[in-house]
């Protein structure tokens, strides 16, 4: 009986330091370039990405141990039926935003830019989601984190 209760009780502590872990690295907001530019830096299952509907970006994240420290951040593209991009753009990001991505996210403006013109910056989208009032177009940003990298270490 008491093994139980300790088992218990340790899955229940795991539990709230890896929810109380997530939240508290949670910095995820809205980049302000102007009055019709900016964009989202968001966190993978944060309130933030939940809110905008961006559960289904193609990320992976690199403690992975199959993965050997390699993931994929993604930018995500909401469109109007009209093909007019619907609210700023979002980079889904689970360390450091790189710059050369965000420098490029913050020329595009809300209501006006087409997904030509993003398509002509950035290429085909990786992949698109049909929502009823447009669609996301999503870009997969390989990364590669080498203190995640565990692979071969410590085996003789």
């Amino acid at each position: 009986m008491r093994p139980t209760r300790f088992f218990l009780s340790l899955v229940c502590l795991l539990l709230t330091s890896v929810a109380g872990a997530q939240s508290w690295h949670d910095d995820s907001r809205y980049v302000s370039l102007g009055p019709r530019t900016g964009y989202y830096i968001v966190r993978p299952g944060s309130h933030l990405s939940r809110q905008l509907g961006l559960e289904g970006a193609p990320i992976s994240d690199t403690s992975d141990p199959f993965r050997h420290g390699y993931g994929a951040d993604a930018l995500a593209f909401q469109f109007n039926r009209a093909g007019r991009l619907l609210r700023a753009p979002a980079y889904v990001v689970q360390a450091q935003p790189n710059n050369f991505y965000t420098s490029r996210l913050g020329i595009f403006s809300r209501g006006k830019s087409t997904a030509a013109e993003v398509q002509s910056i950035f290429g085909h989208f990786r992949r698109t989601e049909q929502r009823r009032d447009g669609f996301v177009g999503y870009y997969e940003i390989e990364v590669y984190n080498p203190f995640e990298d565990h692979g071969g270490r410590g085996r003789n």
